[in-house]
């Protein structure tokens, strides 16, 4: 092959049209992404996008909307079990798993019924 694969530039997951302030709440209030403006043509779709470092989610509104509950992204992060605490003292439901030789995960949902995985390589 002459190409490589670098780095995915970002997720989109869906919600329901006019769930923008939820992903807000969601994704920049409770999981510390800040939000980032859209393109000024893209904005008539609606959705909302959030940043972290070099973590990129966009949520895109769809009106036919169904969340997807095995897809999901992935999030690699540091310090996995500060989040653990952070999300229960919030009263956030989060389900651990063991089941991946050498990674501390867990899955969330968002607002909107997405899976999520969030994961610690040991």
């Amino acid at each position: 092959m002459f190409f490589s694969y670098e780095r995915i530039d970002h997720v989109q997951l869906a919600a329901p049209v006019g769930s923008e302030d939820q992903a807000r709440e969601f994704y920049r209030d409770l999981l510390g992404f800040a939000e980032i403006e859209k393109p000024e043509q893209l904005m008539k779709n609606g959705g909302v996008w959030f940043q972290s470092g070099n973590v990129h989610v966009h949520i895109g509104v769809e009106d036919a909307f169904v969340p997807a509950k095995k897809a999901h992204p992935a999030f690699s992060v540091k310090n996995i079990e500060m989040i653990k605490t952070y999300l229960a003292g919030k009263s956030v439901d989060y389900r651990e798993d063991d089941q991946l030789p050498g990674a501390n995960r867990f899955y969330l949902s968002d607002p909107f019924g997405n899976r999520l995985e969030f994961l610690e390589w040991e």
